[in-house]
């Protein structure tokens, strides 16, 4: 950790960071049913100070899950309803103009959207144009909104949790790939075990949900984002995590440089290393290994990875690809 912070003072750290990673799993499954890779996956990207892009059909929990995260974290929370006719405008807020009852005097009052808030669900993102679209980018960027001229700072912690609708695609507008490359993980939401399908039809027509308690607040995600940076990772990690990204793109692994139109940039390194970082230390470990950056490649490169028509036409998926990566590149 800190040059200062003592190995007792760090492990505490650790410690208080995976205890609270339990309490919200404990609280979060008060109301969500299975899911478990999901939930790790959402609370990695959040201690990291990340986005997501939940990608599953409807009826799978996606806005029940994000809206239940942010009561146990009390958070601010914003649902942003995307459709065709969603202007940039309806996200970042507007410019109304006001008269003063007793002056009568007019001057424009900036009305601020639903962007200002701590956790922002982008439900069904891929339903607005690309206008409306990059209204989220500076946002998830630069934690700012720039809007008449003036620029708002948004209040941390900041997170866009988007949804996507794999099946339906008729009217949809792909997200671009400079909008994909904001988002730290692209997490696939899949259908439920028979058991955990049982469970939820039973618990969902027989009793209400039970509310989740506040396990975190606003200072404490930000204090734990500030001592994900300060854990330290070997050499060796780094190296096999930059090895990783790079064999998306040099064409030493032939299959990929078959089927891969792009690979990912230096932002995936960035991510593998953060989100390893954060999947150790709430695992209680103080140091992450190869088998975090192994555990999150998935998340981390399928929207990052473009895919051409040879892949298309012989049916190659993204995963398949870093299924094959992860077996060729060697630590």
């Amino acid at each position: 950790m800190t040059n200062e912070q003592t190995p007792s003072g760090a492990l505490g750290e650790v410690r208080r960071v995976h205890e609270a990673y339990q309490s919200l799993k404990q609280e979060i499954g008060k109301v969500i049913v299975g899911q478990q890779q999901v939930i790790e996956e959402l609370m990695i990207a959040l201690f990291s100070g990340g986005h997501c892009l939940l990608v599953g059909v409807p009826g799978l929990a996606k806005t029940l899950l994000i809206s239940t995260v942010a009561k146990a974290l009390d958070l601010k929370f914003s649902r942003i309803q995307f459709t065709p006719d969603l202007m940039p405008s309806d996200i970042t807020g507007t410019d109304i103009l006001e008269e003063e009852a007793g002056t009568g005097k007019r001057e424009f009052r900036f009305i601020k959207g639903p962007v200002f808030a701590n956790v922002i669900l982008a439900d069904e993102i891929n339903r607005t144009p690309p206008k409306t679209q990059s209204a989220l980018l500076q946002a998830m960027q630069e934690h700012q909104v720039t809007a008449g001229g003036r620029t708002f700072d948004l209040e941390l912690p900041f997170f866009v949790l988007a949804t996507q609708n794999p099946i339906e695609q008729e009217g949809t507008y792909p997200l671009p790939e400079a909008q994909l490359d904001r988002f730290m993980f692209h997490i696939n939401v899949d259908y439920p075990s028979e058991p955990e399908e049982l469970e939820i039809v039973e618990t969902t027509t027989s009793r209400l949900f039970e509310e989740p308690t506040v396990v975190l607040r606003a200072g404490d995600i930000l204090q734990f984002q500030s001592l994900i940076k300060k854990v330290p990772i070997s050499k060796h990690v780094l190296g096999y995590a930059i090895k990783l990204v790079r064999a998306t793109r040099d064409g030493s692994i032939g299959q990929v440089k078959e089927y891969v139109s792009w690979g990912a940039g230096p932002r995936a390194g960035q991510h593998l290393i953060l989100g390893s970082k954060v999947r150790a230390i709430m695992d209680g470990r103080p140091t992450p290994s190869c088998d975090d950056v192994r555990a999150i490649a998935h998340p981390v490169l399928r929207h990052r990875i473009v895919t051409n028509f040879n892949a298309d036409a012989d049916g190659i998926s993204t995963d398949e690809l870093i299924r094959l990566l992860l077996g060729e590149v060697k630590e």
